[in-house]
């Protein structure tokens, strides 16, 4: 019975029965084969109600959803081409800011890629930019914001490892600007000879386009001077960007009805949310169980007899993280895996939060990792191209990326020197 129920439910996941169902269902399979009652599922699906930054997830998603449906995608946009659109591959730049900008505040690379693919795109064909290229980096910087605050993958992996969000929030900065600025290094570098629609730079265009940006400007300066600067923490920094967010998008600039398009823009970012905490309450579930059996333990004795350092469990870390970052969505694999690595990264004397962000950039390179990185799905749809197209087309920046991870992973004061120089460390 036990081994057809089993195979029963693998079969599910292979026929994309959503991941929750699955997810749920192993757990209850494992509550029975062991004996134990399966109540301590339950109990672990309520327990998320606990958690202390858990309403900060809504109001971030729902904020960086008001961004995406207004027209600050355009604004933003004009910001960073007045700033970098005089330099040799400029309008690479200015996407690769653009789409960090949103990505970290819509929690979600696809969201990103729907927005401004749709803007960025045609703008680079015009500009004489290659066509694989442009591909390339479009798709692969759906997910470059994910370590900027306050993105949503940080939130959850707080949560989830115990670590301060607002530590968490901090460690991202440098190694995220690593990220940002080896991929507009290389494409300054792939279009240096582009240069016959470079725009001159112009202090009265940059004026004009940061008056534009008004309402834009100060958001993540609220972010990052409120929390460190201690007027507000973490949780109370949500409630406030929502609110300001909604004022100068309703009122301020008018590019949202607050009749016809909150109620809608409210029900898709809330459906997200209601998908993650569905999916977060079975995976500490199936947590709950894994930690009752002592299942991190017996796989950290397993790899004891095989890793005998911490850099060679690092190189196995990031090959793991990768393959899994292409195999399934950043939020389930914080939840089901960050509890099973975290005891065994302790006993290798890896940092938690240097952890944390060795993984998030692991899992943000998955996203445009062929074969089934969800970027390049998402792109193909977007772009309407192949898929294999998009294979090609993302290797470079796939490459680029992973030289920043082995930097992020091997140095890792890039990831708590801010810790440190703002007393957290």
């Amino acid at each position: 019975m036990t081994l057809p129920l089993s195979l029963g439910i693998l079969l599910l996941a292979l026929f994309g029965v959503p991941l929750f169902i699955v997810i749920g269902a192993f757990t209850l399979f494992f509550y029975k084969t062991s004996g134990s009652a399966p109540a301590g599922m339950f109990i672990e699906l309520y327990s998320i109600a606990t958690f202390p930054t858990l309403i900060a997830i809504p109001l971030f998603t729902f904020a960086g959803y008001m961004l995406a449906e207004s027209n600050s995608p355009k604004r933003i946009i004009n910001l960073t081409s007045a700033l970098f659109g005089w330099m040799p591959g400029g309008l690479a730049i200015v996407s690769l800011c653009a789409c960090a900008f949103f990505t970290a505040f819509s929690g979600a690379s696809g969201v990103t890629i729907i927005a401004l693919g749709g803007l960025l795109f045609p703008m680079m064909i015009k500009e004489q930019y290659h066509e694989k290229f442009s591909l390339g980096l479009l798709t692969t910087s759906g997910s470059l914001g994910l370590l900027f605050p306050p993105s949503l993958p940080i939130i959850l992996y707080s949560m989830i490892a115990g670590t301060s969000l607002d530590s968490m929030f901090l460690a991202g900065i440098l190694p995220g600007l690593l990220l940002l600025i080896l991929l507009s290094l290389f494409s300054v570098y792939k279009n240096k000879d582009l240069r016959q629609n470079q725009t001159p730079f112009s202090p009265k265009t940059v004026l004009s386009a940061l008056m534009g940006a008004l309402g834009e400007i100060p958001i993540p300066l609220i972010v990052i001077i409120g929390i460190y600067g201690g007027f507000i923490t973490p949780t109370e920094a949500s409630a406030v960007i929502a609110v300001y967010v909604f004022i100068i998008e309703v009122f301020f600039y008018r590019d949202l009805n607050l009749t016809r398009d909150i109620p809608r823009i409210m029900r898709e970012s809330m459906m997200l949310v209601g998908s993650i905490l569905v999916i977060m309450g079975l995976a500490l579930g199936l947590t709950g169980y894994l930690t009752d059996e002592s299942i991190p333990q017996k796989i950290l004795v397993f790899m004891q007899h095989y890793l005998t350092n911490k850099v060679t469990f690092l190189i196995v870390l990031n090959i793991f993280l990768l393959i899994v970052g292409c195999l399934m969505d950043i939020f389930s694999a914080i939840f089901v895996i960050v509890p099973l690595i975290l005891p065994i990264a302790a006993q290798f004397g890896v940092d938690p939060v240097h952890l944390g962000i060795i993984f998030l950039t692991n899992l943000e390179i998955g996203y445009s990792t062929p074969p089934v990185g969800l970027n390049l799905f998402i792109a193909s749809y977007r772009f309407e191209k192949s898929i294999v197209h998009l294979y090609q087309a993302a290797v470079p920046f796939i490459i680029i990326m992973l030289i920043a991870l082995l930097i992020i992973t091997y140095v890792p004061q890039l990831s708590l020197l801010l810790l440190h120089l703002f007393g957290k460390g």
